[in-house]
Parts: C-alpha cells; structure tokens; sequence
C-alpha cells in the first residue's frame, strides 16, 4: 500500500510548532511531495524562530518515518528574514569576492564557531570533495573516475554525489535501484563497481525539478552524509555541486574534510571560477589537495591527433601560481564521454587503457596527500 499525502498530515497534526498550535495549522509547511515511500517537504519559518523550531523539524521528521511505507524522509527546515530585517552579505557572496569583515574571522564572543559542529562519520577515514568553480567541466565524470582510480590502489572507496540540483552520478554508473534501509533505519548505499555509491538521485525520479532553497540543500546533504550506513571506508569521495555555495559550506561544517580537488579546464573562463572555489576552501581551513585540467586536449580518436581546442596548460600554470598541487591532464576522448553514457566509466570498462592510467595516476597523488590522515584513522 503506497503512503499518501494524507497519511503524511495526519502524522504532523499530531506534531505542536512552539506556539502549541499543530503543525498543520501553523501556516509553514511547504508542498508535501510523497513519491513510492519518499516524503520530502520544508518547515518555512522565520529566522528569528528557527532555533525554536528545529526540535519540531526533527518531531515531524520522526512522525513520518513511522508511517508504514515510509522509506525515507527528508524534511528541512528553511528559515527565511522578514523584508526589512537587516541581514548580511551572504557568506557565499563574500567568500566568492574575497571580502571577510574582521568578525568573519573569529566568531561572537560566546558564540560557536561553525566549525564547531564538526563529526567525523563513524567508520570513514577521509573525506575529500571534488568540486569546481561552475558547472560544464566534467566534474561528476572525474569523481567516479577518480574514486574507482583510487579503489584500483586498494582503498575501500565511497562515492557521495552531493549535487542536489543535477545528480549525474545515477546516469553515469547505470544504477536504477532504490537504497534499502537497514535495522537502524538507515540507507544502504548501493555497490557498484567495488564502490559504496549514494545519491539524491536515487531518491528522485530523473526529470524532476529540484527547486529547493539553501536550507533544503543543507538539510539533504546532512542526511546523505549521516543518515547512510557507508560502512568502513577509507576514503569517501564527494561530487560537490559547482559553485561556491550552502552545499560546499555545509560540508566544511559538517564534517572535517581532510581535502579538496579542483577541477577545470584549460580556459580562462574556468580558471577563474575554480580560483574562487580553491579560495572558498582556503577559507574554511580545508587543505587543497590539488587541481585537475579536465578536457586538456582533444585526442582524435581515428587518427590519435592531439588539438588544444581550450587552450592547453592553464590549470598548471594556475597550481604552481597558487602553490597548490598540478594533479594531472585528463584530455576529451570519445571513449570517456561514451563509457559514460553508458553507465560503464572507463576505468572499469578499459581498466588496461590509457584513460584508466591517468586517472589511477591522479588517485595516486591524491592518496598521497592524504596518507598522513588515512594511516591515522
């Protein structure tokens, strides 16, 4: 029997906001969209409340998962500013320009800092996010790449696609299935490729639109992170969403990432974009491991031709400016691109090939930079 709409209101009627009012009646549910056992909704309230109301989040969370039915919830709670309250630049905006006001650097007297609510997740050694400063660089192809990369050195390897907004990670390994829950209510992440991988995307159908507000891309990337049952694991690999936003801050706040890869390509363009996201990352104490000029060169594959149709060495050239690692050239080959559509990425569809070399060549730099935490733990 699939849960309904219904089911869900009837459990959060019996949820009080602060105001002793049931939540139903409070005025701050958004639309409640239920698809085959997943319920996802936000709490919108005022930001001066949200302290308040984040005991109710988790009261409402709680209602819904023991609906019978209900495989998995995911219920954010977004605090919004009423027009005219004074608010600041947004922390993304700041780090983005390089503008910290002197506080910035230091929090409130008697206040947390951010990073305070830092936790390792039981069972992993390293964290690392591969992100970029856009969108259109083949990252997502270069995290599974990567992650199979250093599965093929003989680490127990996880594979976290954390963006929300355009999950390729489904597409890009062939998985359709549904995660399982287990005994303690948690996700399974799915086995693929010798990989523990989770997605958003396994929890949504392809064509949705995921039209959510900063505190929703926070909350779902919390859970990700801590309501999945990865196991023991050396490293966990996180595809971040491009830019330099909620996602990438929540992460840094969360848990303490042992690094960071930079991908780009040869072009200005993209440089300067991954210039701010390797800046973001600076700022929030999270060591570089790297940058990565994905789509170097074009490789005919008939004739083996080599074009610099972006240009060619600017990434490089952009590490030694920096004084950050220059971890290797991935160039644009037909093989990658059609490995990947396929479900089937290249290191595991051509492990001999030269493709599978320099992304387990890359894996190799990026283990090295991690040795120190990996021995560790």
């Amino acid at each position: 029997m699939s849960v309904t709409q219904q089911q869900v209101l009837d459990a959060l009627s019996r949820v009080a906001s602060p105001r002793g009012v049931p939540l139903t009646n409070a005025n701050v549910l958004s639309a409640i969209s239920v698809t085959d056992g997943k319920v996802f909704f936000s709490i919108n309230v005022d930001a001066a409340e949200a302290r308040a109301w984040e005991s109710v989040r988790a009261q409402a969370e709680a209602a819904v998962r023991a609906i019978s039915g209900v495989s998995t919830a995911m219920i954010a709670l977004t605090a919004e500013r009423k027009p005219g309250a004074p608010q600041a630049a947004p922390a993304a905006h700041r780090h983005a320009h390089g503008v910290q006001p002197a506080s910035a650097h230091r929090p409130p007297q008697g206040a947390a800092s951010p990073m305070s609510k830092q936790a390792e997740i039981p069972g992993v050694a390293a964290v690392i996010a591969v992100a970029s400063g856009k969108g259109g660089v083949g990252k997502s192809t270069t995290a599974l790449n990567l992650a199979l990369g250093l599965r093929d050195l003989g680490l127990r390897v996880g594979l976290l696609d954390a963006d929300i907004y355009g999950p390729s990670v489904p597409r890009l390994t062939g998985i359709s299935e549904k995660p399982q829950l287990d005994d303690g209510r948690k996700m399974i992440p799915i086995k693929r490729f010798g990989l523990s991988i989770m997605s958003i995307g396994f929890l949504v159908e392809e064509d949705t639109a995921m039209i959510w507000r900063g505190p929703m891309v926070m909350s779902a990337i919390t859970q990700m992170l801590r309501d999945v049952a990865w196991g023991t694991l050396d490293i966990l690999v996180v595809d971040m969403p491009p830019g330099t936003g909620d996602a990438q801050l929540t992460l840094a706040q969360n848990v303490p990432l042992k690094g960071a890869v930079i991908i780009s390509t040869p072009q200005d363009l993209s440089l300067i974009d991954a210039r701010r996201g390797l800046a973001m990352f600076k700022k929030v104490n999270v060591p570089v491991l790297g940058i990565v000029e994905n789509m170097s060169y074009f490789q005919c594959p008939e004739c083996g031709t080599r074009s610099d149709i972006f240009g060619h060495g600017g990434a490089r050239h952009e590490a030694e400016r920096l004084g950050v690692p220059f971890l290797g050239e991935i160039p644009l080959h037909m093989s990658i691109r059609t490995t990947s559509d396929e479900g089937n990425p290249v290191v595991a569809s051509e492990p001999d090939g030269p493709h599978a070399a320099i992304y387990r060549a890359i894996g190799t730099k990026v283990r090295d930079g991690l040795q120190g935490a990996i021995a560790a733990a």
